[in-house]
């Protein structure tokens, strides 16, 4: 299988399967010197690791990481970081049952279409379980971040879960790490969990939408055209398992507004220009401005699910499936750090090759 590379500069090839033995990352083009550890990329990995609470697949999963190379005396050098992360609770045998079958829903079908095999074990690549190798990646890129724009804060956050939304009057910062939900509305996190109980009680399964906002990012990173800002991030996120869809500030909603409504007017202000508002999700022309940098996906419900419906077989009869074994009644809890890693890959590649290009020269209001 191709294609499992992604970014321009920073460069991040994932491999491995949800039930083979190990998987991972090749990083390759971090910037040297960048001081990083094992224990600075786990704290990433363990706020995406499953199991953590009952609204999460059961799989027991530690997701320990290990720098194999690219990295010296705590710094890297340069050169590719090999990234790994074993495989340890894998029960194979739950899916014995639909080895012949696909799931509604879910790329079991699409992979035996195209390749005319699949690994049924958890779906191979196309489990949500590769996404824990995008976070080791992305904790490498927050580092180098930290070292080149330190300004640069990320956090994603569920804002939608179902058809139940956040109140924006509610929105709260500091909330965000207190719920399982990762949602900025306390009230909303206790809903949401009455809610996805009698979900997950009944074997069924809901979606969820996350934002994700990157403060303090520069003006002047993505290029007009084919290098936007905006279309990489539209592609990291939507190459996230599950993700169908993906707006950039107010997306779809901007369909609904005039000129003058959608328009964020400038000011100058001591330091620079002021915007009155950020319509456009700090993003003009595929270029930032200056302003927060807001993405927001949509993923779509687990398909491994209790619920018994209808499909057919790899010899093409019809017949009805269950899905047993360990799954995300809502597989965007888990997403949320998965956003924040993929945003932290694009800032970092768009920052490196705007130092290539402009070498970060700016006029007198950039």
């Amino acid at each position: 299988m191709s294609l499992n590379t992604y970014g321009h500069l920073f460069r991040v090839t994932t491999w491995g399967e949800s039930h083979g033995p190990a998987l991972g990352a090749t990083v390759d083009g971090c910037p040297p010197g960048v001081e990083v550890d094992e224990a600075m990329l786990q704290h990433w990995l363990d706020l995406r690791k499953p199991g953590q609470n009952k609204y999460t697949t059961q799989r027991r999963e530690p997701d320990a990481v290990r720098i194999l190379s690219g990295v010296f005396e705590g710094k890297t050098t340069g050169t590719a970081v090999q990234l790994m992360i074993e495989n340890t609770d894998q029960r194979s045998k739950d899916y014995s049952e639909i080895a012949g079958k696909f799931r509604p829903g879910h790329a079991d079908i699409t992979y035996y279409q195209k390749y005319g095999l699949r690994d049924y074990r958890g779906g191979g690549r196309s489990s949500a379980r590769e996404t824990a190798a995008r976070v080791a990646a992305g904790g490498l890129a927050r580092a180098a971040l930290g070292k080149l724009a330190p300004e640069v804060q990320i956090t994603g956050y569920m804002v939608q879960m179902g058809p139940h939304g956040i109140d924006r009057d509610r929105f709260d910062w500091d909330e965000i790490a207190r719920n399982p939900f990762w949602t900025p509305d306390a009230r909303a996190a206790e809903d949401w969990a009455t809610y996805l109980d009698d979900l997950r009680k009944s074997g069924d399964s809901v979606g969820a939408v996350i934002e994700v906002v990157a403060r303090g990012c520069p003006a002047g990173l993505g290029a007009p055209i084919y290098g936007k800002l905006d279309t990489d991030l539209a592609a990291a996120m939507m190459s996230i398992n599950a993700v169908k869809g993906v707006e950039i500030g107010d997306g779809m909603a901007a369909a609904a507004l005039t000129g003058s409504a959608n328009a964020d007017e400038i000011t100058m202000g001591p330091d620079g220009p002021v915007y009155s508002s950020n319509h456009a999700g700090g993003i003009l022309g595929g270029i930032s401005t200056g302003q927060d940098v807001v993405v927001r996906f949509a993923v779509k419900p687990t398909s491994s699910i209790l619920t018994p419906r209808k499909t057919v077989t790899t010899g093409g009869q019809e017949t009805d499936i269950i899905t047993k074994g360990r799954h995300d009644p809502c597989v965007g809890i888990r997403a949320v750090p998965v956003g924040e890693a993929m945003m932290a890959c694009v800032i970092l590649d768009h920052l490196l090759l705007d130092r290539g290009q402009t070498g970060g020269v700016r006029t007198s209001i950039g």
